[in-house]
């Protein structure tokens, strides 16, 4: 058996009477006790699904910049701390021409979903992000573009369609 040492300091905001709340399933929780004052706690579920206290209502949306390397140019996109992959995406297909699913996004060595979130990974303002086609779209441009070619060949071929004997 294991016993943790903590520091009563540590829980002096709370009171019973809070805790009782809190247990409650309330969304707010009123502070009191010793020096709290009236002070009301508000509660928000982040995108992971974890608990936490409600950040400062007046405060804006807090935007940083990240840096986006396609192998040989960088583009800069200031773009929403809470925002989703995926919408960076969005953003990165009008200055790149790529089409979002022909994207394929890399943050610390790892391919990223569409659904995560960017502060979530812990994106930060300045970090870089590594963009890279898709290879199986890639492909599939490649192909197309040849069969096109080809077909405009026999087209524009000088050969006629019948054969003399």
């Amino acid at each position: 058996m294991i016993k943790l040492r903590y520091s009563k300091r540590l829980f002096k905001r709370s009171s019973s009477r809070a805790s009782a709340c809190f247990g409650g399933g309330h969304g707010s929780v009123a502070g009191g006790g010793g020096g709290g004052g009236g002070e009301e706690i508000e509660w928000e579920v982040r995108p992971g699904g974890m608990l936490v206290q409600k950040r400062d209502g007046g405060r804006a949306e807090e935007v940083i910049v990240v840096r986006v390397s396609t192998g040989f140019s960088w583009h800069d996109v200031s773009i929403g701390a809470t925002c989703t992959f995926g919408e960076l995406k969005v953003m990165l297909s009008m200055a790149t021409g790529l089409e979002p699913r022909e994207q394929r996004l890399l943050f610390r060595g790892k391919e990223r979903e569409d659904t995560e979130h960017l502060h979530m990974v812990g994106v930060r303002d300045k970090d870089k992000v590594l963009l890279l086609e898709d290879p199986a779209l890639k492909d599939m441009k490649l192909r197309a573009a040849a069969r096109t070619a080809a077909a405009r060949r026999v087209v524009q071929s000088p050969c006629h369609p019948f054969i003399q004997v």
